[in-house]
């Protein structure tokens, strides 16, 4: 009770700070328009700032990042990741923007694993398999905030036991720390009460020349993998572990997107373009680059660096042009990229592959870096 007690104050207090300020956003929000209780909790927007200039804004609403203000070739600030403008539009809107993924980030074939000798049946909200832990996953999720301070927001959740068909109660940080070097460090971490499995990951949209009515088709990619996970028409990993090489899968030194996401591959007829996960080169060593993006519109590159051993790039397949998010901007086809690190997709019913498993006494860790610089 207590320690309840403490999160609720710590989550006033932060918000209170914020919103004392009165003032917009770098990125033009409106700190008032996030404060809303859903489901008994508050919901605010925190700004994190560094000494570059670089602005962040995070909601406890999912854990979502909602504004990246990075500058540009010409040192013009522009807001990189989609999102809305205030909390309603998140309420009302099912989407993944900016969140905190969790408790399994991708997709589990058919919703179903077993963990010791127990078969778990979740929630089959994608195409009959179980996607980012279900309809009412951590993206939707308010959490509490820990601490927030000039460059750091802590925040946490716990996911009761059975919440989702999920097993043991799990609880589970995320930190966003923005660093002067223009880098979101992104950390989670878990522990659980009894053998469960965890993969969480971060669903930001990226538009590199911060205007969302371009597509990402002149986007320069570089994904630092040998191999890739297919999946069949379902989106569902197959259980291969598939060469890019001679395929238009291959990222290995950086190729626009627009050039390779028309070809006549199957793989990318099954995936409505790229929304694949990567087996990662890196394997693990956050020191190297595993996956980049590269805007020659607006000069801002970013590059990725992780703890995890695969990233699902997602390029906007589904965006529609139904969406209407920050400054009244309809968010149209593939107007972004999603850079997801994470274990493999259907990891639990996968044993070869890097498991995803918990147990207690033991603690979930995972690091993801997005790191902003500019070529002239």
């Amino acid at each position: 009770m207590k320690k309840s007690m403490f999160f609720v104050l710590m989550s006033a207090a932060a918000m209170v700070s914020c919103s004392e300020s009165g003032s917009t956003t770098a990125s033009g929000l409106e700190p008032a328009n996030f404060q809303q209780e859903v489901d008994g909790k508050m919901t605010g927007l925190y700004v994190l700032k560094n000494n570059s200039g670089m602005e962040v804004c995070v909601t406890n609403f999912g854990g979502r990042i909602v504004s990246v203000m990075v500058p540009d070739k010409n040192g013009e600030m522009r807001d990189v990741v989609l999102g809305f403008d205030n909390i309603d539009d998140y309420l009302s809107h099912e989407t993944d923007f900016g969140a905190t993924i969790g408790r399994y980030a991708n997709r589990i074939n058919q919703g179903r694993f077993t963990l010791d000798n127990v078969e778990y049946q979740l929630p089959q909200n994608n195409y009959g398999h179980c996607l980012h832990g279900g309809p009412k996953g951590f993206q939707y999720q308010v959490f509490d905030v820990v601490s927030h301070s000039d460059n750091e927001i802590v925040l946490s959740y716990i996911s009761k036991d059975g919440e989702e068909n999920f097993p043991g109660n799990l609880t589970c940080q995320v930190s966003f720390t923005l660093t002067d070097d223009n880098s979101i460090d992104i950390n989670y971490e878990a522990t659980t009460d009894k053998p469960t499995i965890v993969n969480m990951t971060n669903h930001s949209y990226f538009n590199l020349d911060g205007d969302p009515s371009r597509d990402n088709s002149g986007y320069e990619m570089m994904v630092n993998a040998d191999y890739y996970t297919p999946v069949d028409s379902t989106f569902m990993t197959t259980g291969e572990i598939a060469t890019v090489n001679e395929t238009p899968m291959d990222f290995r030194t950086p190729v626009t997107i627009g050039s390779r996401i028309g070809c006549d591959f199957q793989q990318i007829k099954n995936g409505n373009g790229f929304d694949h996960n990567w087996v990662l080169n890196s394997k693990g060593d956050i020191s190297k680059v595993a996956a980049s993006l590269y805007s020659p519109n607006s000069g801002i590159r970013m590059e990725v660096y992780t703890t995890e051993p695969g990233i699902q790039v997602y390029c906007g397949n589904f965006l529609d042009g139904s969406l209407i998010g920050k400054k009244d901007i309809v968010y149209g086809f593939r107007a972004a990229v999603c850079m997801e690190t994470q274990k493999y997709p259907d990891t639990p019913n996968k044993p070869d592959w890097p498991s995803a498993r918990l147990l207690p006494g033991e603690k979930y860790q995972s690091r993801c870096i997005y790191k902003f610089s500019v070529e002239k």
